[in-house]
């Protein structure tokens, strides 16, 4: 029996069984949708005289048992349920689907803060001046070499945590991203002044006797006995910093760590601009680097910042300038 049948009892288990399997079938862990249904399930099981099915009264009655949640996280909730009843439909075209138009709406999207380049340099000078801790006495070099990566490379936060020493190569300037999102692993290349970064801190922990095992995480601490920094503490040692360096969002608030992630894919296509390099056939590999399914998914990250418009415009200026004249007649007029 697999772990997906045995966590399905209601009269939708098979179908909810056939639904999961599918996912994690294609990649997915689908670890929060299978909690979703699972609430439904036991729901549908725990009131099955007045459910027999999924309805519209039982939809509703469900919802009403999440209640104590967010707006934000009961849509995605709704959501969830959606797309299984789309499922479902294809086998069973009677079956009920709710109407996703009377779901929560959702919250505006969160404005990243793009890093530049003058202000990531400015994290690490103040990077070097952080108190070490008998927990961390490489507080200093780890929290740097953590900016560094998060910055130049635009892993993931959990990307970051799960490195160890045997995933960095120095030799071949390349760090290895061990199954991460749908399940998927990636080797990605580094230039020599990341290679070195590394480097440089692997002395520093040879000097202290701290442990080098293959096996040991790279952004370390000493709790129980040594492991990765919690996401709690990475936190903590990057709005010290941000705080210290008065960065700040418009709104007043920090960056998130996430935020590098953004900003590594908004500077790379900076830098394309600035070079004169075929934008969009670098997108691909953009993708790729940062671990994506496709290039769509990486559009989500490209934002359009005043030094992108303006490298962008001097770009079109230069190949296609000489097409904008001025409209006859019309003072100061182009087109």
């Amino acid at each position: 029996m697999t772990r997906a049948t045995a966590a399905f009892s209601s009269m939708l288990a098979p179908v909810l069984t056939r639904y999961v399997d599918l996912k994690r079938a294609l990649g997915l862990r689908f670890r929060n949708p299978t909690r979703t249904l699972e609430s439904l399930d036991r729901f549908l099981n725990d009131h099955i005289t007045n459910y027999p099915d999924l309805n519209v009264a039982a939809f509703q009655a469900w919802c009403q048992t999440q209640g104590h949640l967010t707006s934000g996280v009961r849509r995605e909730r709704m959501r969830q349920i959606y797309s299984f009843c789309l499922y479902r439909r294809r086998t069973e075209p009677r079956c009920f689907v709710p109407d996703p138009s009377l779901f929560p709406k959702p919250h505006q999207r969160l404005q990243p803060y793009i890093f530049s380049v003058e202000e990531v340099a400015q994290l690490l000078r103040a990077a070097s001046g952080l108190k070490r801790v008998s927990c961390s006495p490489l507080r200093p070099e780890i929290i740097r070499l953590a900016i560094v990566l998060l910055f130049t490379t635009g892993i993931r936060r959990g990307e970051l945590l799960r490195l160890t020493l045997g995933d960095c190569d120095c030799r071949n300037a390349t760090l290895r991203i061990r199954e991460s999102k749908f399940h998927k692993s990636r080797l990605l290349p580094l230039n020599n002044d990341i290679a070195e970064e590394i480097e440089h801190y692997l002395r520093a922990r040879a000097r202290r006797k701290l442990p080098l095992s293959s096996d040991t995480a790279l952004i370390w601490n000493g709790r129980k006995g040594g492991q990765a920094y919690s996401v709690r503490g990475l936190q903590r040692n990057l709005r010290l910093l941000l705080q210290q360096c008065s960065i700040f969002t418009l709104k007043g608030r920090l960056p998130r760590i996430h935020d590098f992630r953004h900003a590594h894919a908004v500077n790379a296509l900076l830098r394309w601009y600035r070079k004169g390099a075929e934008v969009e056939a670098k997108l691909p590999l953009l993708a790729t680097y940062l671990g994506h399914v496709s290039v769509l998914s990486t559009h989500y990250y490209l934002h359009w910042i005043e030094p992108l418009r303006k490298a962008a415009s001097e770009r079109f200026a230069r190949h296609y300038g000489e097409l904008v004249v001025p409209v006859p007649g019309r003072k100061g007029g182009q087109r």
